[in-house]
């Protein structure tokens, strides 16, 4: 299996993603938008912040149960009530992020919604992994 991350000089640099991942003689794992819930179907945190890392840990616990690794996520869509909230703590969530993924980026997308499922929620997740 061989995966490419490619950020080609004619587009800007890409700050937390990556502009296209290639893949070969690989498994597809499609992961179900996650939101903050806990185990018990409560949405945590008050805050995109907090949020934000429940809603990564779920996506990760999934991703694990599928027999993946962070390292492997190759493209997630991120769905936010309000974009400029999220842009606004880039810095804590590029935090949250290394914590828990390390420095690999898939491709990413962010996208601002009125609402979503669970009330409560500000953001949730999305995602494809590729698995040799």
């Amino acid at each position: 299996m061989t995966v490419r991350r490619i950020n080609p000089p004619e587009l800007a640099p890409p700050i937390g993603f990556t502009h296209a991942v290639v893949a070969e003689g690989t498994t597809l794992v499609l992961l179900a938008g996650q939101t903050a819930l806990n185990v018990d179907g409560a949405i945590v945190g008050e805050t995109i912040v907090e949020q934000f890392e429940q809603v990564l840990t779920n996506l990760l616990v999934a991703l694990e149960a599928a027999g993946g690794t962070p390292s492997q996520l190759a493209k997630l869509t991120i769905y936010s009530v309000d974009p400029v909230d999220y842009r606004g703590h880039a810095k804590e969530i590029g935090q949250i992020w290394h914590r828990l993924i390390g420095r690999d980026y898939p491709a990413m997308t962010l996208v601002g919604v009125t609402r979503l499922y669970d009330d409560a929620a500000l953001l949730e997740i999305e995602g494809i992994a590729i698995l040799p």
